[in-house]
């Protein structure tokens, strides 16, 4: 646990390093003990072979060899030059026939001969002296008797070889290491390059400075998903940050309105002494001044709530149609005033809040006979498919203009230069709350207009099964 506190603490430079050198270190390390390995093997077969063609000739002079002095003479005349060969050979009492004269050995009888293995390669050390050996048994011409015959060759050269290349390999594999951990470094400080660019990019973001992208071109196609993703993060926060500022200044804009007629009112009854009847027409006025500021927090703090995406407090199944004519049946006071028509066509099944429902719809409404002029039409279209469920609120009237139409649904936005309808009291908020509460049921809002025709369209998904009301 705790090696894995201290690797975690580790950057990623130099874990990736730490990573390729261990690598490095293990595939050199690897290569190297194999070298050797070969090597020494390689070696041994060429001391087996020595050997194999020094057996050929022993037998072949025996086999030529007339007495025990013919044979001791023609085996030292062909042996005696090799100093690093060694060569005994004894007949079956154990009497020495023939020792090798060029080495100092001082061998036993019995150190290393066996009569009754035949044809034997081995290793023999003697005093600190490792020699590869033959032993083998042969019959001479001159007598029936076997002879018992040991070839040893000296592996001193080769020892002295595999100690120096061993001491190079290690001065190598050491290099090595230490050249492949600098060029990880440098390899893995030049492949997180783009994420040091991309950090000193996101450390000038500020709350003043949003417009700072990440360089997705510049970086590797690993890191573009990523630098994508931080693009489009940006995106979200600008927007948001620019909404924010906007819906900051609208609400300062809103409030100041009917502060600014308080205080006014307020400080003129409180300078004029009036009667009763006057401050009773103050305190009403002061009354629906404070009503429009209640409205306007309870319509900010609905917002905040169905932002934070907050469950639907009552969910059921019910007639779009049935809430939708008692909505029109409360609207005909308006519309008979106006000469406006109201219609509802279509029926269909909204699953959610029926509350909330009411509400969007009653906005829709609201916001279509304040524009739909004299003499217009009004109507409530529903249509229901296997997915989702529609309500459209649509209104004669003025076009609206295209610009505009994506900025409608913004909190305190306004369409007209004024910022405020003249025969109306809203607060700029009823489409902000009508496209809330549609993204609560998980659906959409969208508006259309042309052609003297102004749509505003609530679709409900189907989710589920919930009960029917």
């Amino acid at each position: 646990m705790e090696s894995k506190l201290r690797l975690g603490k580790l950057s990623l430079t130099r874990r990736l390093t730490l990573f390729f050198t261990v690598v490095a270190a293990l595939v050199v390390l690897g290569l190297g003990g194999l070298f050797l390995v070969e090597i020494e093997q390689h070696f041994v077969e060429m001391d087996r072979m020595a050997l194999q063609e020094k057996r050929h000739l022993i037998e072949e002079i025996l086999n030529n060899a007339n007495s025990v002095n013919d044979a001791s003479l023609r085996l030292s005349e062909a042996l005696n030059y090799h100093h690093d060969l060694y060569v005994l050979v004894q007949n079956t009492p154990g009497e020495t026939v023939f020792q090798s004269s060029a080495s100092n050995l001082n061998v036993q009888s019995g150190d290393v001969l066996s009569t009754e293995e035949k044809s034997i390669f081995g290793v023999w050390r003697h005093q600190d002296i490792e020699f590869h050996t033959l032993s083998f048994g042969t019959a001479p011409a001159y007598s029936a008797s076997a002879l018992q015959v040991l070839i040893a060759a000296d592996t001193k050269h080769h020892t002295q070889f595999l100690n120096g290349l061993r001491s190079s390999l290690t001065f190598y594999v050491i290099a090595a290491i230490i050249v492949c951990g600098l060029l990880s470094w440098l390899a893995a400080r030049q492949g997180l390059a783009p994420l040091r660019e991309m950090k000193s990019r996101a450390a000038v973001v500020t709350g003043q400075k949003l417009s700072e992208r990440m360089p997705v071109e510049a970086v590797p196609v690993e890191m573009a998903d990523l630098a994508q993703e931080l693009n489009r993060m940006l995106d979200r926060l600008q927007e948001d940050f620019r909404r924010l500022t906007d819906f900051s200044s609208d609400l300062a804009h809103e409030l100041r309105t009917p502060i600014s007629n308080l205080l006014t009112q307020t400080q003129v009854a409180l300078v004029t002494k009036r009667d009763a009847a006057k401050y009773r027409d103050i305190l009403a006025s002061n009354a629906e001044e404070f009503q429009r500021l209640a409205r306007m927090v309870s319509d900010m703090l609905f917002l905040a709530k169905t932002e934070r995406g907050v469950d639907l407090p009552h969910k059921e199944r019910f007639s779009a149609r049935q809430d939708a004519l008692a909505l029109l049946e409360f609207y005909e006071a308006v519309a008979e005033e106006k000469r406006i028509r109201l219609q509802l066509e279509g029926d269909g099944e909204v699953e959610g809040d029926r509350l909330m429902f009411r509400r969007a719809v009653s906005n829709l409404l609201s916001n279509a006979a304040r524009y739909t002029p004299e003499a217009g039409v009004i109507t409530i279209r529903i249509t229901s498919t296997a997915q989702t469920t529609t309500v459209a609120v649509e209104n004669t009237g003025a076009d609206i203009d295209a610009k505009i139409l994506p900025r409608l649904f913004d909190r305190f936005y306004r369409a007209d230069a004024s910022r405020a309808h003249p025969d109306s009291d809203g607060s700029g908020l009823g489409l902000a709350i009508t496209r809330a509460i549609a993204q609560a049921h998980g659906g959409r809002v969208t508006a259309t207009s042309g052609h003297g025709l102004t749509c505003f369209s609530l679709v409900f998904p189907h989710r589920g099964s919930l009960p029917s009301s």
